[in-house]
């Protein structure tokens, strides 16, 4: 079984006299935005700046000539978390009926955890969609345009049942998936350390709801 807790960052020693590499533009601004995902994992995003600078070992104005607002840098937090770990080719994947579906559906389901079962995916979502914050519902947004409704598409496509499937239909099977990293990075509870096996069962289940088989 699988249990996370918060990671830990090693710390260089207090006393360490090692010269600091001059970090060029683009490195110090990714550094930034890393230091912020760890950072807003763990406190949220009502976390500041004056916070984050302070463990970054960094002045607030530094972090600001990088980044003019905490708006534009939770953009770019959204930015490396969401929408950088979606890939194009998932696309092109469940719409591949040279594939089964199943095996199609369980190829995505397995990259797409794979890419979000991090604690600062699912503590970000989660903070967010907490504070209200719009970076949920553009990711939603994206992610159901991208992927979910072309792949509601392909199941309809296969359905031998009176009743194809809807978006909820989709959203729920969805969702019962995304619950297993939940548990595990926000609940903390015991999950299978291997997920492929749950995911499997959800999407065979889900698919001898509308009637479909091995095709």
């Amino acid at each position: 079984m699988h249990m996370t807790l918060k990671p830990g960052a090693p710390t260089a020693p207090a006393n360490s006299t090692a010269p600091k590499r001059r970090l060029r533009p683009a490195e110090r601004r990714l550094q930034i935005v890393e230091a912020a995902v760890a950072f807003f994992a763990e406190a949220g995003l009502a976390g500041t700046t004056r916070d984050l600078s302070q463990r970054l070992g960094i002045t607030q104005s530094l972090l600001y000539k990088y980044f003019d607002s905490k708006e534009s840098l939770v953009e770019a937090v959204f930015e490396r978390v969401y929408l950088d770990r979606l890939q194009p080719e998932w696309r092109a994947l469940l719409l591949d009926r040279a594939l089964p579906l199943r095996e199609r559906m369980l190829r995505f389901y397995t990259a797409y955890t794979d890419a979000i079962f991090t604690y600062e995916w699912m503590r970000i979502f989660m903070f967010s969609g907490l504070a209200g914050a719009q970076l949920n519902a553009r990711y939603l947004g994206h992610l159901r345009v991208a992927f979910l409704e072309p792949m509601l598409g392909e199941i309809a496509a296969s359905a031998a049942s009176a009743r194809a499937p809807d978006m909820e239909d989709i959203w729920n099977l969805h969702g019962g998936i995304v619950y297993l990293g939940i548990r595990r990075f926000v609940y903390q509870t015991p999950t299978p350390d291997d997920v492929r096996p749950a995911i499997q069962r959800a999407i065979d289940r889900f698919l001898r709801d509308f009637g479909i088989g091995e095709r």
